[in-house]
């Protein structure tokens, strides 16, 4: 480990303990890595017929460069569709991308899709349920693409939610290439995030009907980018620029900004400036402990979505790296909340944009000491070149420091915080383990104790709701929700009625083994709890009208019944009605092994180990 005198010691020695746990897979991992480089071009080492098959398709002059020349050859693999306003822009950028390669006398081919599914479309559905394994698969299809093995490095086209981590995952399987990732940016703002809340609380309570509920729906998801609240998808562009895997200060600049176009050309620019003997940098040797931790930070100090606690833990195994929720405990007890972006605030990421962005959070954390400043990045100036912030001028890319906050509600300095302490908290006790987004919640919500009501699905909470029967202080135990239950789907559906319970001014906080969409966090929810109900987890043993005790700031999750009766308790196995349905219908049965197969939530509900 690289020693730096500035650092925050929590975050040298969590850094040091990563190291320690991860020592022997990680010299495993590079081990791999480095079996798997080559000396020159990598097509150069196969047999004609091979050769002929990969290139049968490209452009004469393409062809003609590659048999004479020892160039790189760029793969692309794009998470392109057209129903996802956030990868929409990736229509427009192969041709971006061959054309920069050509100019650099290099070519470029697009080496596969990944499917891209949206989350905002499948709440509250059947399609829910491929959700979080869809990752795995994405990573799997990267793979795929990757495979045919005649790339010299490659770019990421990806955004959404598990878009990002599935082809981080898959990316790291093929660690011995140079890589970088590509955004496309945020839509423009449209109806606020707080103004749509309020439309589906009304729509909840049903003081409006459908008709308005999708005009609302409509201003808010309005055109192309991702969606403007800082939920998982722009979280994972915010802790791409903190393990500098991203040409600087690209996240969050909107899809029709003329920059954009060049920042893509210059995505692979940069990429294949990597492939070049002295500035050669794998994404495996990019991405080791102090990068991860650095993506922990990152997370951290902008409150950002509680997916990553599962996420990035597999990402992280991906380069043969281990953590876990106490290594994000322990930094988010010494990393100051920098900013307050709807759900944790009310303004959008293009105000956090605006406003200084990722690299006014990047650069108060060097400043600090909380981040390692003397890690790879694909640039050759190390981190603090994603403290700038890109403009374009005279036809040329250049970065411009990042400057003080342009709006002190929406981003701080790191010595004066929303809060002393980060936007995760993990809680522990009789229930198991779990993490809560206390970055959100009001802080007379962050201890909670009432009464149980144990519901199996997220659909009978709903029914209870409407029949008036959650009118009182409650915890509503969902369980049944975790990654071997039913693929883990997220739960956001359940945020309108409890938040307009938490409106009515009764004391309500949901505890499950399910997700929470990463825009989601203004009712206390203890969630990913784990182990889960359905491996016999202790939310199995809970029962109407146990006290439960959600305690956000002592950190613990405890069900109030006595040790004795707590041990003497049954575990309640699934309804057989769940069991049945589970699985069934809308492509579920293909994805029965991942289920049988995924590893705890706390594990990174990977299938793949």
């Amino acid at each position: 480990m690289t020693t730096n005198p500035t650092l925050n010691p929590t975050l040298a020695s969590v850094t040091a303990r990563i190291e320690a746990r991860s020592q022997d897979k990680r010299q495993a991992y590079l081990q791999v890595l480095n079996n798997a480089k080559k000396p020159g071009p990598y097509r150069e080492g196969m047999s004609c017929a091979n050769a002929a098959h990969a290139y049968a398709a490209m452009p004469a002059n393409d062809k003609l460069v590659l048999r004479q020349a020892r160039v790189p050859n760029l793969g692309v693999i794009t998470a392109y569709n057209d129903m996802l306003s956030a990868h929409q822009p990736y229509e427009r950028y192969p041709e971006f991308i061959r054309s920069a390669a050509r100019a650099a006398g290099a070519t470029a081919q697009i080496a596969g899709g990944v499917p891209a599914m949206c989350d905002g479309v499948t709440q509250g559905t059947p399609g829910m349920e491929l959700s979080l394994f869809s990752r795995d698969v994405i990573a799997m299809a990267t793979a795929v693409s990757l495979s045919h093995d005649v790339f010299d490095a490659a770019l990421m086209l990806g955004v959404c939610d598990k878009i990002v981590p599935g082809l981080l995952i898959g990316a790291l399987q093929f660690g011995h290439l140079p890589t970088v990732f590509v955004p496309a940016g945020p839509m423009t703002s449209g109806l606020s995030n707080n103004e749509k809340s309020k439309v589906r609380e009304q729509a909840a309570l049903g003081q409006v009907g459908r008709p308005e509920l999708l005009e609302a729906e409509s201003k808010a998801y309005h055109g192309e980018g991702t969606c403007t609240f800082y939920g998982t998808a722009n979280s994972n562009q915010m802790l791409l620029e903190a393990m500098g895997l991203h040409v600087p200060g690209t996240a969050f600049i909107n899809p029709a900004e003329g920059v954009r176009q060049d920042l893509t050309r210059e995505a692979a620019r940069t990429v294949l400036g990597l492939v070049k003997d002295k500035n050669f940098t794998p994404i495996g040797h990019v991405v080791d402990e102090r990068c991860i931790v650095n993506a922990m930070v990152a997370l951290l100090a902008t409150g950002g979505s509680t997916n990553h606690l599962i996420h990035w833990v597999a990402v992280a195994k991906a380069a043969g790296i281990v953590i876990d929720w106490d290594d994000f405990s322990a930094l988010s007890d010494v990393v100051p909340l920098l900013t307050r972006v709807y759900p944790n605030g009310s303004a959008d990421v293009n105000q956090f944009q605006a406003a200084g962005g990722p690299g006014h959070v990047i650069r108060e954390l060097l400043d600090a000491g909380l981040m390692h400043p003397d890690v790879r990045t694909v640039r050759p100036g190390g981190l603090r070149e994603f403290t700038r912030i890109p403009s374009s001028q005279n036809g040329q890319l250049v970065w411009q420091d990042v400057g003080a906050s342009k709006d002190e509600s929406v981003v701080r300095p790191a010595n004066q915080p929303f809060s002393a302490t980060g936007g995760l908290k993990l809680l522990q006790g009789n229930l198991g383990r779990s993490v809560i987004k206390v970055s959100a919640v009001p802080e007379d919500r962050h201890v909670i104790e009432a009464p149980a009501r144990v519901f199996d699905s997220q659909e009978a909470l709903h029914q209870a709701f409407q029949a008036g029967e959650l009118a009182r202080d409650v915890i509503c135990v969902v369980r049944w929700q975790g990654p071997q239950a039913n693929g883990m789907p997220e739960l956001h559906k359940l945020t309108p009625p409890m938040a307009v319970l938490q409106g009515k001014g009764f004391k309500v906080a949901l505890v499950t083994d399910g997700r929470m969409s990463g825009a989601s966090g203004k009712v206390p929810a203890a969630i990913h709890v784990s182990p889960e109900a359905a491996s016999g987890g202790p939310l199995a043993k809970v029962r109407d009208g146990d006290v439960i005790r959600l305690d956000g700031v002592a950190g613990t999750l405890q069900a109030l019944v006595s040790e004795a009766e707590w041990a003497a308790r049954s575990v309640d196995t699934m309804p057989a009605e769940l069991m049945a349905a589970n699985g069934v219908g809308m492509g579920r049965e293909l994805f029965a092994n991942l289920r049988r197969n995924a590893l705890k939530a706390e594990e990174g509900a990977c299938t793949w180990l």
